[in-house]
Parts: structure tokens; C-alpha cells; sequence
């Protein structure tokens, strides 16, 4: 295209569509005019993601062995059967082993939390469908899953499912700036709601500006009504700063979250919640801190039969 006046003016006036569909589609939320158009995207080019994905990854389809985990009896052993049949289609290699870690503790934890989940893949990164941090993967539709429920790893929480195609959905992160959840507070149960802080840490405003809050201190979901987006229990992060409570209402602590979201690869989607809630059940035991090394003291006594000289007594 050359550059021409008319060509410069074609530019702009696209570029203020596009910020007025942004602004929108953010006001209207769930009652979006584009949502229709963002479904049809995702029909069309989700597909195409997919088979990209599953031509480059040999084993992506040994992912689909956690797809059926959410029947609840037996839910643990048949996890652990699962597990072990992956491990055999896997192999060997360094990938593959970091992968089955990942399957490992990400089953583990819906074991715990008694959540039926379906696994999938992330085959694309990146604000493809309107979003600032998200994530597609390789499951849709026609694999139960819904809009608005809770995604999850090994490692916490990774967010919730914003759009759906036949094949693919597209994940909104945990981090990502317009993201809140409601946290509850381990042990003592405050509550509070986290926000996407991008890169950073995650902003929690905790509702009692009294509460006793200390570095260290971990965070889980609390759940929402009818498990929609988010299911109780799933771990969020771990308190490394806490603001002066000034004497407000509210108080602002800051959560480094537990899932590594520049480096999510397998995730699971819970399409049934848990029947109670497991509170912190789902928690890893904290670390033992490292019991101090004892000392030895060794206590030199000179001889009584030398002299002050240093020389034998009787010389």
C-alpha cells in the first residue's frame, strides 16, 4: 500500500474502531455484541491451531489419557492409573520427563481437592482473541468444556475459561489486569480479592484492615457461587509484602503466585467441582526450616608436668 493521504486516513479511522470494540466489548462483559464473532474466530482458526500443535508435539495426544478423571469413585486410584499409562507413552527424554512431573503434581492436586478435570495442552500464547494475558488450548466443546470455569496446573491456580470453540478455548490468566478472584487467607480464613498486576506480584485487597498478615503467609481460592468461574480451595500464591493498614478498612497485601504463567504447558480444566469444600487441604505442606548444624568445641589444656619454660621438670 502506498503511503498516501488516503491511505493514512484508512489507518486511523481503524485503529478508532478497533479501541471503540475494545471498549465495548470490556463494558458489556458477558453480554458482548462481539462475543458472537470471537465464538465464530474460535471455530474457524481454532482447528488450525490444534492440528499445528499436534503435528509439532508428538505426544500431545497422550494428553487426552486425563481427559476422563472426573468421576468421583475411586478418583485417586484411577488418577494413578492414568498416570502410569502416560508415563509409558511419554518415554524418556528431558521434556517428557518434566512433562510427567507436571502431570504428576497437577493430579495430585485434583486428587486432593476432589476436582474432576479434563486435560489439555497449551498450544498458543499471546492477546489473540481481545485479551492482554492468555493462553488457547487444545480442548473445546466438544470436550465439556464451558466459559467461566476454573483452570488449573501442579501448581495453583492459572485462571478461567473466557472463550470456547468446538476444539480450542481461550484461557484468561491469573495475571492478567483485568483478572479478580476472591482469596480466602490459610488458617485464618481472611478474605480478600487478588487482581492481575501483568509480570508483577498479585494486588490482594484483604477486607479487614486489622487482619495479622505476614510474609510467608499463602492464599486459596474461595470459591464463587455455583463454582462459576472459580471452584474453592485451588492455591493462588504466597504473601511476600504487606502494606501498612493506615487505619483504612481494607488493607493491600502483595502475592507472588505459584504458577510460572511464561511457562504453562499441560493444565486441566475443572468441569466438576468438588462436593465440600477442601479448604486448605489442597495446600503443599510448608517446608520444614533446616535444623542448625551443632558445634564442636574443643578445650586445650596444657599439661600439668611441663614447666613454664616449656622444658621436662626434672632437667
Amino acid at each position: 500500500m502506498r503511503d498516501t493521504r488516503e491511505s493514512r486516513l484508512l489507518l486511523v479511522l481503524l485503529i478508532a474502531i478497533a479501541f471503540a470494540l475494545i471498549t465495548v466489548d470490556i463494558r458489556a462483559g458477558e453480554a458482548s455484541p462481539v462475543d458472537g464473532a470471537r465464538r465464530a474466530a474460535a471455530a474457524v482458526f481454532g482447528p488450525v491451531e490444534k492440528g499445528v500443535a499436534t503435528a509439532v508435539d508428538p505426544v500431545a495426544n497422550a494428553i487426552g489419557a486425563v481427559r476422563d478423571s472426573d468421576e468421583r469413585h475411586n478418583r485417586i486410584t484411577a488418577l494413578e492409573r492414568e498416570n502410569t499409562a502416560l508415563k509409558i507413552k511419554l518415554g524418556s527424554d528431558d521434556r517428557t520427563r518434566s512433562r510427567i512431573h507436571e502431570l504428576d503434581e497437577m493430579l495430585k492436586r485434583a486428587g486432593t481437592g476432589q476436582y474432576g478435570i479434563k486435560g489439555a495442552e497449551v498450544i498458543g500464547i499471546g492477546a489473540a482473541q481481545g485479551f492482554s494475558w492468555t493462553v488457547t488450548i487444545d480442548a473445546g466443546s466438544k470436550d465439556g468444556i464451558e466459559r467461566d470455569m476454573t483452570v488449573l496446573n501442579g501448581d495453583g491456580l492459572v485462571g478461567r475459561v473466557a472463550t470456547v470453540g468446538p476444539d480450542t478455548a481461550t484461557v484468561v490468566l491469573a495475571n492478567d489486569p483485568g483478572f479478580t478472584v476472591g482469596t480466602r487467607l490459610e488458617k485464618s480464613g481472611e478474605l480478600g480479592f487478588a487482581t492481575g498486576q501483568g509480570d508483577r506480584a498479585l494486588s490482594v485487597q484483604m477486607l479487614n484492615g486489622r487482619a495479622k498478615i505476614s510474609p510467608g503467609d499463602r492464599l486459596v481460592t474461595f470459591g464463587s457461587r455455583a463454582n462459576k468461574p472459580f471452584v474453592p480451595g485451588v492455591p493462588i500464591g504466597e504473601v511476600v509484602k504487606v502494606d501498612p493498614s493506615g487505619g483504612d478498612l481494607t488493607r493491600t497485601v502483595w502475592v507472588r503466585p505459584f504458577v510460572g504463567f511464561s511457562r504453562l504447558d499441560i493444565v486441566g480444566v475443572v468441569v466438576m467441582p468438588p462436593r465440600e469444600d477442601p479448604r486448605d487441604a489442597v495446600l503443599p505442606p510448608k517446608p520444614e526450616p533446616p535444623k542448625p548444624t551443632p558445634t564442636v568445641t574443643v578445650t586445650v589444656t596444657p599439661s600439668p608436668s611441663a614447666s613454664v619454660s616449656g622444658k621436662p621438670a626434672d632437667e
